[in-house]
């Protein structure tokens, strides 16, 4: 999207849209308003946004009413999530949907931010001093967005409960590993009935055969990357680790395709699968995909699939490669919606923030989405124009 004032008018309209979803969550007229300023602030083309930059935006005398509405005014993120998710599927709900696991750190300084300390951030690389999300991403065709969210907390910090309540951690908070917290976005996704299709995730979720093995049971489709080492039954009855289910495999059971656009182009790569689990219902198959690099044919990745009996084989990689649409949504939310813009410390505050960073995210999304649903219209033919579908009457 452009940056002309027209544009700008259509951003501030849309963040009031989704502000009238959750405004009742605020009991006085000064969050209400605070909140609308705070979203206009992260996607205002600001140097920094911080306490004091986006109260100048907003045109406050000082960063008071900010910091108020991050720290210290009563309201519940969750439920204000929650209208957030509403609006998302309303505008881009999909019953083939991607629900997409994964984390991302935040660089900070010091010890006090809730869940801070030195650990690994794929974000930069290598182990900072730093907090980890872990996020839920809502991908269609038609645009992409993260719908849920939560800050991981080391034991460093659960183990000390008198850090963990000066950083507004409760009582009740334990510690959580991170597939757990995935696990609980999931069950909360199926729980409200958001409609989609698949779910997937990379190998730091995929490995644990626990999650596997719960959406299965809920009949949840899924296609998780998982490590090499990973094993699983096959129809003969063995238990084998999945790399050693392909070196024999004939050339022609291998497929060049893509799986979707990247960086540089389409991401194309040789792909193969392999049926497993001897014992299952007639309309479901088990299946071990590996993915092989066309220049490097010793890099292979691997991932499991559950799935509807007459899934193909490109129906589970464009799966597999829509795990890529939460980087996206990371990268996007980082640099127009400022989540990774933010200077609280406290566990509260930290989730009041993504959650109106994603609400921002949400509301640019949909407009997107209406761009390219205006952009198709021009270019398809008028529908008298057309030959009459089979579907046509459905």
């Amino acid at each position: 999207m452009g940056g002309g004032l027209a544009d700008v008018r259509l951003w501030a309209g849309e963040l009031g849209v989704v502000h009238e979803r959750f405004v009742h969550r605020f009991n006085r007229e000064e969050p209400r308003e605070s909140a609308l300023a705070y979203m206009r602030g992260l996607i205002a083309p600001l140097e920094r946004k911080n306490g004091w930059t986006l109260a100048e935006e907003a045109g406050h005398a000082g960063p008071d009413r900010i910091h108020r509405l991050l720290n210290r005014i009563e309201w519940d993120a969750d439920e204000v999530l929650d209208d957030v998710r509403d609006y998302v599927v309303e505008h881009l709900g999909d019953r083939g949907a991607v629900l997409i696991i994964d984390d991302t750190g935040f660089l900070k300084k010091g010890t006090r931010s809730a869940g801070v300390q030195r650990q690994y951030s794929g974000t930069a690389g290598r182990t900072e001093n730093s907090q980890i999300g872990v996020f839920l991403a809502y991908a269609t065709d038609r645009g992409r967005t993260l719908i849920d969210r939560r800050l991981y907390l080391p034991t460093s910090w659960t183990d000390d409960r008198d850090r963990c309540r000066q950083a507004g951690v409760d009582d009740s908070v334990v510690f959580e590993t991170k597939v757990a917290m995935a696990r609980a976005m999931v069950r909360r996704a199926v729980r409200d009935r958001i409609p989609f299709g698949w779910v997937t995730a990379d190998a730091a979720y995929g490995y644990s055969k626990g999650w596997r093995f719960e959406l299965e049971q809920a009949d949840v489709f899924h296609v998780m990357a998982t490590t090499r080492h990973d094993t699983v039954v096959t129809r003969w009855s063995i238990d084998h680790p999945v790399h050693d289910l392909f070196p024999g495999l004939p050339r022609q059971k291998w497929k060049r395709r893509s799986c979707g656009q990247g960086a540089h182009g389409p991401r194309i790569y040789d792909w193969a699968r392999v049926e497993v689990r001897p014992w299952h219902r007639e309309d479901r198959r088990h299946w071990v995909i590996a993915r092989r690099s066309v220049s490097r044919p010793e890099a292979i990745s691997y991932y499991i699939a559950y799935c509807p009996a007459g899934t193909t084989l490109d129906e589970l990689i464009s799966v597999a490669g829509s795990r890529w649409a939460v980087e996206e949504c990371f990268e996007s939310a980082k640099q127009e919606c400022g989540l990774d813009d933010y200077q609280v410390r406290r566990y509260p505050g930290w989730h009041r923030h993504m959650t109106l960073a994603m609400a921002a995210h949400a509301a640019l999304t949909v407009l997107r989405a209406r761009e390219l649903d205006a952009g198709k219209a021009e270019t398809d033919p008028p529908a008298s124009s057309r030959s009459a579908s089979p579907r046509s009457d459905a």
